[in-house]
């Protein structure tokens, strides 16, 4: 198996069994339609899970659902808006109602928000970046966790960025936005630790998605969409007795 980029692809050094050992167990990935969100859905079903993708656009996620198929796995469609509470707990109990548990949620679903100065930032901006990047995620797991909570168990892996961790001039929106998720990563983490659920948030620097351009920067040396997939596999797969909270995720060469 060989990516995109000629390099081969990360599912080809797994083992049979590595690749099966997700098998029976649920996810939902959110923003599952491309970028990071597509290739976490392929990982985990590569790896036996039935993956629930979700998004706003259902023709992505066709998209993404078809390639899982193609390769064997087993992937189901559900739009969602992770903006819109009601939309985000009738996919909740869609997902109770259709499986019975909920073993991973990868709260993946976000935007960016690069337009320049924030005091240039029309409100409605700020709004849409902040209720997508953040309040959807507390959405979220606010509708799963109880699922997870029941069970005794979960995986819950939030997607957040570098840009948690260092200031982004003319991206002061999206840093706030993932500033909050790792916080509210860590709080919820020590919450859900007592009910053996594990919270985990990757920070990954510049990926090359659709997300964002990057100017001046070489696609073949940025993080890829596939490197960020195989650390939620790490994540998900680590030995009951202890978790990474945080993962932070650089490219070996600069761009």
């Amino acid at each position: 198996m060989v990516s995109q980029s000629g390099t081969p692809a990360l599912g080809a050094f797994m083992t049979d069994q590595q690749r099966a050992s997700l098998t029976g167990q649920v996810a939902v990935i959110t923003g599952a339609g491309r970028g990071i969100g597509a290739a976490i859905a392929r990982k985990l079903a590569d790896m036996g899970a039935a993956a629930v993708l979700c998004g706003r656009s259902r023709a992505p996620l066709e998209s993404t659902a078809a390639a899982i198929a193609r390769s064997g796995g087993r992937a189901e469609v559900a739009e969602c808006d992770v903006m819109d509470l009601p939309s985000v707990e009738n996919l909740a109990a869609h997902v109770e109602r259709s499986f019975g548990r909920l073993d991973i949620l990868v709260n993946n679903a976000g935007i960016g928000g690069f337009g320049g100065p924030l005091h240039q930032m029309p409100a409605d901006a700020w709004d849409k970046v902040l209720n997508t990047n953040l309040r959807g995620v507390y959405y979220c797991i606010r509708s799963f966790a109880p699922l997870m909570i029941r069970a005794g168990s979960g995986h819950i892996v939030n997607i957040s960025s570098l840009a948690g961790k260092n200031p982004l001039p003319n991206g002061a929106a999206y840093a706030a936005s993932k500033w909050g998720l790792n916080g509210l990563s860590y709080s919820v983490a020590e919450e859900l630790r007592t009910h053996n659920i594990r919270v985990s948030v990757v920070c990954p620097g510049s990926v090359d998605t659709e997300l964002t351009p990057h100017t001046g920067k070489d696609p073949r040396k940025m993080l890829q969409a596939d490197d960020v997939a195989h650390v939620v596999a790490m994540l998900v797969t680590q030995a009951p007795q202890s978790f990474a909270s945080e993962v932070l995720l650089r490219p070996t060469l600069k761009p």
